[in-house]
């Protein structure tokens, strides 16, 4: 993905290689947050059923935390000097998160949104060796503050699904 470079030398104390491959595991991390962004966002639409109230504001308020999240790490993949991935080829070729088809029932998009907050939570973990390696500290404090939002959110929505 991250093969073309800025054209101006970048000097920020990580080599060309390493910010490559910092790049391209934040490209990862940007499709599967978007994916997750789209997928919460459909949810948000459809879903129904007696826990409807709590469930459309509940996600709403997922989907526009992770719209901004999604600028930040495109813009931090800019900041590295590579372009960012913006279409949804890419972000179909990228992403850990499958798309759902169909609406599923309300239970089904919690457990659906807890699996895809997990797998987010994977993608940005698996980035961080490389950041610690290379003393890239906007990239792990970006990383460690993905993890912490959705940890949180899927120990949120797993415990909507406790009988």
């Amino acid at each position: 993905m991250s093969s073309v470079a800025n054209s101006t030398n970048i000097n920020i104390g990580i080599d060309d290689q390493h910010r490559a491959k910092i790049a391209d595991g934040l490209s990862r991390l940007l499709a599967d947050t978007y994916s997750l962004y789209l997928k919460t966002h459909n949810f948000h639409w459809n879903v129904t059923g007696p826990m409807f109230q709590t469930l459309h504001l509940m996600f709403e308020a997922q989907y526009t935390e992770l719209a901004l999240a999604v600028d930040l790490i495109a813009e931090r993949i800019r900041a590295l000097g590579y372009p960012a991935p913006g279409t949804y080829s890419e972000y179909a070729k990228l992403s850990s998160i499958p798309e759902t088809a169909g609406v599923p029932k309300a239970k089904e998009m919690i457990r659906l949104l807890v699996e895809g907050q997990e797998a987010v939570t994977r993608t940005a973990r698996s980035i961080f060796p490389l950041v610690d390696e290379v003393n890239d500290e906007p990239s792990a404090d970006l990383l460690t503050q993905r993890m912490q939002v959705h940890e949180k959110t899927a120990w949120m929505l797993r415990s909507l699904l406790e009988e």
